[in-house]
């Protein structure tokens, strides 16, 4: 298995002529062939003067061979941990339906609390789906918290930031220790919300948060209101920056790493790229990991063993 770690020389660049959705990301990488132009329609123009269509440019399923029973699968997984005898607590953290939390608990005393946060555009899924992710981390003495929320278009992505902030205030007052935060896809920018000096968490939560994992993480959120599924998130163009962790200062405090296959579609590398650019000029402690031979779901199954990379990360190990 091989990874590429990106050195915080890494950058992105704008061109003179270029949009406002350029001139935002004040980087400096001109050999980026993933610069994309915002444009007034559903289309853009790359560097290399490709059109884009931004439905497909997040059409993650369309572009994976067989990916149509994956979903049955993730579900036949997480039963399967769950019926495997671990000890699972699911809490109330809020009055909404969907304000739930799972705790995976390890054997003995937890060394601490990880939470991953589940992806699906801010539109679908739920904890349920997820829990064998939790595997890795429980591996390893960590009690692993996995909080769904409100979806779209019944919450905005704003909203659904604060939530997930609750739900980590509410898992921390059962669990003691560090925090360890990870999320996948939409969960990636949530899970990387939450380490923005914006921060939606105390002062004394943050103050236990070591690490951040944004695996395969949506931080750039703006081509998303020139996207079909923006009739269900009713991104405005100013909470499209105002959430894009890329745009935002981060945490002084926060050590996050981006974590992206290279099998992904591109813009989910350019958005990795684009995170660590920006945190970057902002002198945070933030890597990138772009691992060979893995698409937006395949990274993710190393979560379900103790000693995999993408484990260590996500309890602060690598």
């Amino acid at each position: 298995m091989h990874f590429a770690r990106m050195s915080s020389q890494t950058s992105l660049s704008a061109s003179p002529n270029s949009s406002s959705f350029d001139r935002r990301l004040d980087f400096s990488f001109p050999a980026n062939p993933l610069r994309y132009e915002l444009t007034d329609g559903v289309t853009a123009f790359s560097a290399k003067g490709n059109m884009i269509d931004w439905d497909d440019a997040f059409a993650n399923m369309a572009h994976i061979p067989d990916s149509d029973g994956l979903p049955e699968q993730w579900m036949a997984d997480a039963a399967a941990f769950r019926d495997s005898g671990v000890r699972i607590q699911e809490h109330r953290y809020g009055d909404a339906p969907r304000a739930l939390l799972d705790v995976v608990m390890p054997g003995g005393q937890p060394k601490g609390l990880a939470v991953f946060v589940h992806g699906g555009y801010w539109i679908a899924t739920d904890k349920a789906t997820w829990t064998h992710y939790a595997a890795g981390a429980r591996a390893l003495g960590w009690a692993v918290c996995l909080p769904q929320y409100t979806l779209a278009p019944e919450s905005r992505i704003s909203a659904i930031t604060q939530q997930i902030g609750k739900a980590i205030e509410y898992a921390s007052e059962i669990i003691d220790g560090p925090i360890c935060l990870a999320g996948h896809s939409a969960g990636g920018h949530l899970a990387s919300r939450m380490v923005c000096e914006d921060t939606p968490l105390s002062i004394h939560t943050m103050e236990r948060v070591t690490h951040c994992l944004s695996i395969s993480g949506l931080h750039d959120l703006r081509p998303l209101t020139k996207t079909r599924m923006n009739a269900q998130l009713q991104l405005s163009d100013d909470e499209a920056t105002q959430e894009s962790t890329a745009l935002a200062s981060p945490h002084p405090h926060a050590r996050l790493t981006a974590w992206v296959g290279r099998d992904e579609r591109p813009e989910f590398i350019r958005q990795a790229q684009a995170l660590q650019a920006s945190w970057k000029s902002h002198r945070a402690q933030v890597n990138l990991v772009i691992e060979d031979g893995k698409h937006h779901f395949s990274i993710l199954d190393g979560l379900e063993k103790a000693d995999s990379p993408i484990t260590r990360a996500f309890v602060g190990l690598e």
